[in-house]
């Protein structure tokens, strides 16, 4: 006889709105096994990188919800099929719509709705769930994985947020994990939209765990093999999935991330600026630095930023200095507002078909066409507007302004310089981290290059 799950009394305030697959929906763009304990979602459009659209959205929100009250559902994998695991949304589609007008801004709204609906969803998850983020992981493949306990990079990994670069805004959650990135990396990268590969993911705090893509199905087979009695909390849950991935790490490509030593001190100097001015300001200065790595960095940065959409990058910047001061529900709500907006502005659909349409090499034709032309009230009409969205997951409990398990990454930056002020020289502190996290590969390495980067 098979064995069926036995379902439980719901334990989240969930939304009686439950999105559901519609007719017209493709029946195999995401794919569900289960193996044992472990449930997996492959995202399964390879030809588009594995793109995220509604169809998508409304398979996996329910499943989720289901595996949550199934005491036979353990583990939750989600994977890409193909060189991506998920390359964003599939924005294409919503420019094509923003052209007919209020009603298609309306349906591009709608898509946002249902997709920070799923990404608030596995922010507040009651079950592990883990992100092979092996491959192409940008803009709507990010919020599928980031807010996640186990986070794990391979060398395929190819990390970025690149909204900016279309007239969009780093959004599926960007305004929470960005500004906790280590300095001033998650405004650097959000207003560049530079890509981190590979190991530097996981340095740099986008990933939780390296591990190299060949051993990604035998570690799937193994933790099939784990089980859980029903009364284990999910903190002993996580403990023994860690280690469990750690049996997998083989050690890492190189001892410290590309954007290292005096290279990261001049992205925390230019990207602490208050404002877009003083930023290119101190570009500019060190663009007659002596050092060549910091030269050549800086005039790139300059004409990157030039090349974006000056009111993406300047809403972006607001939205960085805002972020810090929303939990995580209320991250999303005011995302939704925030790209609302956006679907209204001219630089979207304008950036979407010249660069992912047209492919043009040329700066598309943004309105307004400078920073100096943007007003300050511009900016603040994206952030006008008060939240609307309403998520699955209404307990005030789930809007938390930390990660609860952000302890299963490296340790933070500000938390190494904290107890090198309390100990009395760099090997006790090194050998303090490394014996915190239990030997995790990264740890040794991290603390180091912090520790030699805080005396530059």
């Amino acid at each position: 006889m098979p064995l069926r799950a036995k379902i439980m009394p719901p334990t989240r305030q969930i939304s009686t709105s439950i999105p559901r697959p519609l007719e017209n929906d493709d029946p195999d763009d995401v794919l569900f096994d289960k193996i044992y304990g472990v449930r997996t979602i492959e995202l399964n459009r390879p030809k588009k990188l594995n793109s995220l659209n509604g169809s998508m959205a409304r398979k996996i929100i329910p499943r989720l919800l289901e595996w949550s009250q199934s005491q036979l559902a353990n583990v939750i994998i989600i994977k890409g099929n193909g060189r991506a695991f998920c390359a964003g949304g599939d924005v294409a589609e919503l420019a094509t719509q923003n052209r007919q007008g209020e009603k298609g801004q309306k349906l591009s709204s709608d898509y946002f709705a249902l997709e920070y609906k799923l990404d608030h969803l596995i922010a507040t998850y009651s079950k592990p769930y883990i992100a092979f983020m092996d491959g192409i992981t940008m803009g709507g493949g990010v919020g599928l994985s980031v807010h996640a306990p186990f986070r794990i990079a391979t060398e395929n990994t190819v990390f970025a947020m690149p909204e900016t670069t279309i007239g969009f805004f780093p959004d599926v959650g960007a305004s929470f994990f960005l500004p906790k990135m280590d300095g001033k990396m998650g405004t650097y990268l959000a207003l560049t939209s530079e890509q981190l590969k590979g190991a530097d993911v996981f340095y740099h705090g986008i990933a939780t765990h390296y591990i190299h893509s060949s051993s990604l199905p035998e570690l799937e087979a193994r933790l099939a093999e784990l089980t859980f009695k029903d009364y284990v909390p999910l903190h002993e849950r996580l403990v023994i999935i860690n280690n469990t991935i750690e049996e997998f790490v083989t050690g890492l490509p190189s001892p410290r991330p590309q954007i290292s030593g005096h290279l990261r001190v001049a992205v925390d100097e230019c990207f602490s600026q208050r404002n877009i001015g003083d930023i290119i300001g101190t570009l500019t200065t060190l663009k007659e630095s002596n050092n060549e790595q910091i030269k050549t960095w800086a005039t790139k940065t300059i004409d990157t930023m030039q090349q974006r959409s000056p009111t993406s990058v300047l809403v972006t910047l607001e939205q960085m200095r805002a972020g810090p001061t929303w939990g995580i529900t209320d991250t999303f709500r005011h995302e939704h507002a925030i790209a609302s907006r956006f679907m209204a502005h001219p630089d979207f659909v304008e950036g979407v078909f010249a660069r992912l349409v047209r492919r043009q090499k040329e700066r598309p034709n943004w309105t307004p066409a400078t920073f100096e032309e943007v007003t300050p009230q511009d900016v603040e009409r994206f952030f006008a507007a008060p939240p609307t969205l309403e998520l699955l997951d209404s307990n005030p409990a789930s809007n938390y302004r930390e990660y609860p398990h952000k302890w299963l990454g490296l340790p933070r930056e500000s938390s190494i310089l904290q107890k090198a002020q309390q100990l009395p020289d760099d090997r006790a502190v090194v050998q303090h981290f490394v014996r915190e996290y239990n030997g995790k590969a990264g740890v040794k390495e991290k603390v180091e290059e912090v520790l030699e980067r805080s005396k530059i």
